[in-house]
């Protein structure tokens, strides 16, 4: 059983008192069924774990309203074998999306109070709507993503003392050994291909080498588009559909922004904006967002209409690349090839899984462009991603820069390079990046 950070997160739900039911949201596959048993097995004498999509007789059971007595009973009428004990019961219902009326039941057992009630579904389209209008104030909702590279550092047999050793090289701007660079650089790359989802991750790290993870990841596609066929509605299967075909697409461009024109001639960006947040709302991509003026806060400076889009799994932006870009990754580890987008990918879903919100900056005028930015308690943090470790003329321009900026002192590097600062930015290795959150809070 792989180690997940949501472990700790339900731990921490069944202390508190009078706990409210929780919907455990996520991307297909990213290991929520897996985790919520798991922490059920270890903490509920007794566990009912209903499969809506598995087990569609179910779907029946809110025929008779919402009285939890009435759910209990239909519950027992379709498996007798199944034992309800109030303070000892767990209520496990997957797949939500395949039965939005379960959610509305989510009050009343709250209210009821006997038994424990968690939900888990990809929640995808018009269907994430309707649950999330439901039970408003009787429940709780956790977002679940793969693995971030902490965990996968766990699952590769590391614990928290590298971690808690990374984190304190990087307060003291004190460069790593060799040793630990070359190792964690090796094993980043191999984070970088596989991505983190826990089936994937579970048969690179049990067979000791990569055999079967392509094609678990290309089921992954092949599943997502199915979930796009399934649940977008109307008209809107087949933009869909055309998004997440053409990511890679557009992540091989220099600038690497969406552009409506690469998926049909003529299209007008307008059309696709809900194709956009339907698939970023399913956990399928990451959305970053044009800065219109480098300011805090972030949220109030930009610009709707112009946007970059990445996998929210880089395993699944390799995986969708052709044979030959494939062979070149796997075989020459040449992940420099790619215009960068590997790298600004990888980056993107790394600040996501951290809970930061996503934007940019680009200023041709000034020759200004900026992957990234996150803030601190009252600074504005700009993070250049390089694919090797090269000039940072962007960088330089936005640091202490008053007349671009009030907001921004210093700024990050990520790229190949060990720690260090010149007085302007701070450089860190890529797989660092999992860490910023925590070292930002301890910047001034």
């Amino acid at each position: 059983m792989l180690k997940r950070k949501i472990d700790n997160i339900l731990i921490n739900w069944k202390k508190r008192a009078n706990h409210k039911p929780l919907i455990v949201k996520g991307a297909r596959q990213v290991g929520k069924t897996m985790s919520i048993r798991h922490f059920a097995k270890q903490n509920y004498k007794h566990v009912v774990e209903i499969n809506f999509a598995l087990e569609e007789e179910y779907c029946s059971i809110f025929d008779d309203g919402f009285n939890v007595d009435d759910i209990i009973k239909n519950i027992t009428f379709i498996n007798p074998h199944v034992n309800f004990v109030p303070g000892e019961t767990l209520i496990f219902f997957d797949e939500l999306q395949v039965c939005p009326s379960c959610a509305t039941s989510l009050k009343p057992f709250k209210i009821d109070g006997r038994y424990d009630i968690i939900c888990s579904g990809s929640l995808m389209g018009v269907y994430y709507q309707q649950i999330e209008s439901n039970s408003v104030g009787y429940k709780e909702d956790v977002l679940m993503h793969s693995m971030d590279f902490e965990e996968f550092l766990w699952a590769c047999g590391y614990d928290n003392t590298l971690i808690d050793e990374l984190f304190n090289h990087m307060l003291q701007v004190k460069p790593l050994s060799k040793l630990v660079m070359n190792q964690l650089i090796a094993l980043f790359r191999d984070y970088m291909v596989l991505g983190g989802m826990p089936e994937v991750v579970d048969t690179f790290v049990t067979q000791k080498n990569f055999a079967g993870t392509l094609s678990l990841q290309q089921q992954l596609h092949l599943d997502y588009e199915e979930d796009i066929t399934k649940y977008a509605v109307g008209m809107e299967k087949g933009k869909v559909l055309a998004v997440y075909r053409h990511i890679s697409t557009f992540l091989a461009q220099e600038n690497k922004r969406f552009q409506v024109t690469k998926i049909a001639h003529g299209a007008r960006n307008r059309e696709y904006v809900g194709a956009v947040e339907w698939l970023n709302s399913a956990g399928i991509i990451n959305v970053c967002y044009c800065l219109h003026e480098l300011a805090l806060p972030l949220k109030g400076n930009y610009n709707p209409a112009l946007y970059k889009i990445y996998y929210r799994d880089t395993g699944m932006l390799i995986s969708s690349l052709d044979e030959e870009a494939q062979e070149d990754l796997r075989q020459n580890k040449n992940f420099a090839t790619y215009k960068g987008a590997i790298f600004e990918n990888i980056v993107a879903d790394m600040l996501v899984k951290q809970g930061y919100d996503l934007y940019y900056y680009r200023n041709d005028k000034l020759s200004i462009e900026m992957d990234f930015f996150v803030r601190s308690a009252n600074l504005l943090w700009p993070i250049e991603v390089k694919a090797s470790n090269t000039a940072t003329a962007s960088l330089k321009k936005l640091t202490g820069n008053t007349a671009l900026s009030h907001d921004i002192n210093h700024g990050i590097k990520l790229c190949s390079a060990n720690i260090g600062f010149n007085g302007k930015f701070y450089t860190f290795p890529y797989f660092l990046t999992f860490l910023l959150r925590r070292w930002l809070r301890e910047q001034n």
